[in-house]
């Protein structure tokens, strides 16, 4: 007679299924706390500032009806619903005063963007082209204005650009200038705050894409006789556009919607989509209308940005 063996050892079967339904739950768990944290913390927000652009105007506490109220139940819900109106959009229509302050946001911020980008790209390549001892110490140099308060950098940028401050003095000493100049409470102003303070959200990206680049190919297409500047449009921009597009996003949309810096630095003649929700917050207090300058305002931000990405991933598509 022939004894089968048996083995002490467990299937090892159930253990390994077990094993990858327990990684299963664990990967949607992590992808489910991002989306969680924009329900919570994007899309209600935007849902409450889109009910009250559709609201009019109350001398009330909060100003502005219909005020959702749990008390009143479904019936109640449902009346208010009907008291909503499209009013507010059609008001920012037949006001020029905000169609003018978007484009003259927009106008800032993209001219601010550009400029930082000038100026963020020549450091973040030295950056990335120092010796890797060195670059942790350039990196902290980078971040070290966030240090700082930004409200003390702005203000500390009223006392260099204002006509008896630091920049004038300077140049009046070198003899370039003989009389003050008159920069503060322009845009110029405003172009050296944003540049200033967004400069590391262009640097940092940038610095990313440019340290993993293989800069053998450039030292290949400037030995078969491509001319530095060729070779840096043909290969170096194109292999740093991501880092570019990037930087560019978190300068521009946070230029896009600034107050403090136009404020301060801009002075009261300056006109932006931050200082006109501003004043209708707390000047006039009419909360319905300065939703819908928000809505507006938050539309044109995240629209571009998901059209971008959507052809992005069609033209990663294609490249496969």
């Amino acid at each position: 007679m022939v004894q089968l063996a048996t083995s002490d050892h467990p299937d090892p079967a159930p253990a390994a299924a077990a094993g990858g339904f327990g990684k299963a739950i664990g990967n949607r768990l992590v992808i489910i706390v991002p989306y969680l944290w924009l329900f919570f913390f994007f899309l209600v927000p935007f849902l409450i500032v889109f009910k009250i652009s559709l609201s009019t105007t109350a001398i009330a506490m909060p100003p502005y009806v219909p005020v959702f109220r749990l008390e009143e139940g479904l019936a109640g819900f449902l009346d208010s619903l009907g008291e909503l109106t499209l009013d507010n959009y059609l008001w920012l229509t037949e006001d020029a005063l905000y169609f003018n302050a978007y484009v003259s946001s927009i106008t800032i911020a993209a001219v601010s963007t550009l400029i930082t980008l000038a100026v963020g790209f020549p450091i973040a390549y030295g950056m990335a082209r120092a010796p890797a001892a060195l670059r942790p110490t350039l990196l902290m140099l980078v971040i070290l204005p966030f240090w700082t308060s930004f409200l003390i950098r702005v203000y500390a940028w009223i006392g260099i650009l204002k006509p008896e401050g630091l920049l004038n003095q300077f140049l009046i000493w070198l003899g370039v200038i003989d009389t003050p100049l008159l920069i503060l409470n322009t845009n110029t102003a405003i172009y050296i705050g944003i540049v200033y303070s967004y400069l590391p959200f262009m640097v940092l990206p940038l610095y990313a894409a440019l340290e993993k680049m293989d800069y053998s190919l450039v030292e290949a297409a400037q030995d078969l006789g491509c001319p530095p500047i060729s070779a840096f449009w043909k290969i170096t921009f194109p292999l740093a556009l991501p880092g570019v597009v990037a930087g560019s996003m978190l300068v521009f949309i946070p230029a896009m919607g600034e107050f403090v810096i136009p404020d301060l630095l801009g002075g009261s003649q300056t006109l932006m989509i931050g200082k006109t929700l501003w004043n209708e917050f707390f000047n006039n207090r009419d909360w319905p209308v300065s939703s819908a300058v928000a809505v507006i305002l938050l539309l044109l931000l995240v629209v571009p940005i998901m059209l971008f990405q959507q052809a992005q991933a069609r033209s990663l598509e294609k490249d496969r």
